[in-house]
């Protein structure tokens, strides 16, 4: 399943739109900045490099709808488009990361005609998905050196292939271990309160043909002290220089509940991730989202009274000191991060 991808015409981004999953497998077309603006919004297309990759190509496909006569024109409405799309998902960096790359090709290519400066905008969209292919493929490598066939995997929210391009980060050593018929037990929180544990993970899982048990997020504590889990692999939107980590909802919680009952826990991600320019989990914007979300989303009728008060933040942060290791692309960086993530190639 290609997750982000151009339409055949060139000119429009199709992504699926995961908020229908697991039930119902619909592909979407993006063809204007609200288009784009709302599947990332809502979560149409979601996990942090699978946002860059679709903000990249939706940059390139309205860009072919922006002034062609003159540059100075064109990047003025290329640089309002880029920010209005950057204000969807403030914390998860990677999509600044792809809009700032995006920015960078149009600015090196200032003295060409606009529909060249288009072509490299295609370009350079491509070489980020491929990228993250490469990315992808070495976090796996790397995460699959930390544990052994036979051990119990728990991880939170959804960082597979729906979150990339192909193999995921968090889900990347556990795919990759099934293609050499490594097998893992693995332990999916259901991810509260968008559920993208239970409607993401485990649906890629059980399609790939992965050992996996559904937990509510309540009962992680109770599987960890069954000893049915060796490590713990999570995603991540954002890590800041001295290694704190924002993702989604809850994670903190399992990273706590780890390092009582002293499992490994690992923070996958590619290297665009590490945002070395903040200092630490402190300066992440948390998103807060709808209190609907929590009321009324995937019920038939509300869950509380339309009177209660929700707070709803979309992501915590995980403290730097309960992270056994930092798996990127790059490879494994343990403690103390402000040093051992400052080495990174950037």
């Amino acid at each position: 399943m290609i997750n982000v991808s151009l339409n055949q015409a060139g000119d429009r981004v199709v992504i699926v739109d995961q908020t229908r999953l697991p039930g119902q497998v619909e592909y979407v077309e993006l063809a204007t900045a609200e288009d784009l603006y709302q599947a990332i919004f809502q979560l149409k297309v979601r996990g942090a490099p699978a946002i860059g990759i679709c903000a990249a190509f939706g940059m390139y496909a309205l860009a072919l709808l922006m002034p062609q006569g003159n540059y100075e024109d064109f990047y003025r409405e290329f640089q309002k488009t880029k920010e209005y799309i950057a204000s969807s998902r403030p914390t998860a960096v990677n999509l600044k990361w792809a809009l700032d790359r995006m920015e960078r090709t149009v600015k090196a290519h200032a003295s060409a005609a606009v529909w060249e400066i288009c072509q490299k905008l295609k370009e350079e969209a491509q070489a980020i998905q491929q990228e993250d292919i490469q990315m992808c493929r070495r976090i796996a490598e790397y995460g699959l050196s930390l544990v052994k066939s036979g051990d119990g995997i728990l991880t939170h929210c959804n960082a597979g292939p729906l979150a990339t391009s192909r193999y995921g980060t968090a889900l990347g050593p556990i795919f990759l271990g099934k293609e050499r018929g490594i097998d893992f037990r693995v332990f999916a929180d259901e991810t509260r309160p968008l559920l993208q544990g239970a409607r993401l993970t485990a649906y890629e899982l059980q399609q790939g043909g992965v050992d996996v048990t559904l937990i509510c997020d309540n009962m992680a504590s109770v599987v960890m002290k069954n000893g049915w889990v060796q490590a713990c692999f999570v995603g991540c939107d954002r890590v800041a220089a001295n290694g704190d980590t924002a993702n989604k909802i809850g994670t903190s919680g399992v990273a706590i509940l780890a390092r009582h009952y002293q499992i490994p826990f690992y923070v996958l991600g590619p290297s665009s991730t590490i945002d070395l320019n903040c200092p630490t989990g402190a300066d992440i914007p948390i998103e807060l989202r709808a209190p609907d979300e929590i009321k009324e989303k995937f019920y038939r009728q509300p869950m509380a009274l339309p009177e209660v008060k929700c707070y709803n933040p979309a992501f915590d942060v995980t403290d730097h000191s309960l992270i056994t290791a930092i798996v990127t692309d790059q490879g494994i960086f343990r403690e103390p991060y402000t040093e051992s993530l400052r080495t990174l190639r950037k």
